[in-house]
């Protein structure tokens, strides 16, 4: 899926919403990108290191207010419309990505954040259960809408929070941070250390010589309803067991290596595997600053490799076709590493690649990978992006936007 001139998603959101509302006063239209992770998965919600970046996929949300206090949603993408009353805020079945906005709306209203009413409708190009995380993207899309048309001023970190709490206790997915946190904070040129336990953050600049490519397998995975849950159990398993000879942990974060080898015996295989990922991923993740710091991309590409490698054999969240797609990536010139990203069971993989290979990189790896496999696919550039907010055309801009 291409990206998107900005002033055209502007018309088409603006003839959606008066196609489903009726016409009204000019909509304000809001963004947030997805993101992607260069390092650091499955470590976010056991207090560890992660290291994403925002992509220039977004979601977008075209909103005006709507003095009935409800919400009034539709989707471009799906054709379909979702209402939500803001007094009685209840899960949607039949919709479940407006759960995603009614969430939000419900997390503010728990923080004691009164939002008000509004008509939207929405569009993105973050493809949705590819890893790249579409659904923080409309998180912090609609809460960055709520905040500006209920007149508050949310500071980012706190945003979040608040888009975590609507995943994990409105939509029921048991999400960590790190989603949501690079979707609001992200800097353009940059990828963002995130110390998920204390919320402390550092951009990090990713050298212009390396690129992203981020290549789609195909294979869906709805998140809510994969093994994720299953693993962010187990690694809590690991740590109550291992709390018996390390009393003063919290979190897999707080457990040397040195410490899980010696009390292996304690933990079931399976237990003592997924713990063992995450406690090398964060390692991981603190050499791969060091490297980027450095400008120093082999060994960065050498940590994503291993990465993966920790993530197929020791956490299984790979597929057949992610290991097939980092395989060709790697066998491709240019590549310095490649990993799965997100979750897993399907989704993307990501690979750092030297910038002048990158358009060719792309090219070549969903080529190999449609020869292979039989399935037409997609593969993309990116540089890191910058994070959500209210998209500001010019007045020209936007008179032209509105006329196209």
């Amino acid at each position: 899926m291409a990206s998107w001139d900005e002033r055209e998603v502007v018309a088409r959101l603006t003839e959606a919403l008066e196609a489903a509302f009726g016409p009204g006063k000019p909509p304000r239209v809001f963004r947030a990108p997805g993101r992607v992770n260069l390092i650091g998965e499955h470590t976010d919600y056991n207090d560890g290191f992660v290291l994403p970046m925002a992509v220039g996929r977004h979601i977008w949300l075209a909103a005006r207010e709507d003095s009935a206090r409800h919400l009034r949603l539709f989707s471009v993408d799906f054709g379909q419309e979702a209402l939500f009353d803001l007094g009685c805020l209840e899960r949607d079945p039949a919709r479940p990505w407006g759960n995603y906005v009614a969430g939000v709306a419900w997390a503010f209203a728990q923080a004691g954040l009164p939002v008000r009413g509004l008509e939207a409708a929405l569009t993105g190009n973050v493809p949705i259960g590819s890893g790249l995380s579409s659904s923080a993207a409309l998180e912090t899309a609609s809460a960055v809408a709520l905040e500006a048309l209920s007149g508050l001023d949310v500071p980012p970190v706190r945003r979040a929070l608040l888009c975590q709490k609507a995943e994990a206790e409105f939509v029921g997915v048991q999400c960590g941070i790190m989603d949501q946190f690079v979707s609001s904070l992200a800097q353009e040129g940059h990828a963002l250390l995130l110390d998920c336990r204390s919320l402390e953050y550092k951009r990090v600049r990713v050298p212009e010589r390396a690129a992203v490519v981020i290549a789609d397998t195909g294979v869906r995975r709805a998140l809510a309803t994969s093994a994720y849950n299953e693993r962010r159990r187990q690694c809590e398993e690991g740590v109550r067991l291992l709390r018996r000879h390390l009393p003063g942990i919290r979190a897999l974060r707080d457990v040397p290596w040195e410490a899980l080898e010696r009390w292996r015996g304690d933990l079931p295989e399976a237990v003592y595997r997924r713990c063992a990922h995450v406690v090398q991923e964060n390692a991981r993740v603190l050499a791969a600053v060091d490297a980027l710091h450095a400008g120093d991309l082999e060994t960065m590409g050498r940590l994503m490799d291993a990465s993966h490698a920790s993530l197929r054999d020791l956490y299984e969240v790979s597929c057949p076709e992610l290991d097939l797609m980092v395989q060709l990536a790697r066998s491709l010139p240019g590549c310095f590493g490649s990993r799965l990203t997100g979750a897993g069971f399907g989704g993307c993989t990501v690979s750092l690649v030297a910038t002048e290979r990158a358009e060719a990189f792309a090219q070549d790896l969903a080529a190999a990978y449609a020869a292979r496999t039989g399935r037409r696919t997609e593969a993309f550039v990116e540089r890191p992006a910058g994070g959500a907010g209210e998209v500001h055309l010019g007045r020209n801009a936007r008179r032209k936007a509105l006329a196209l």
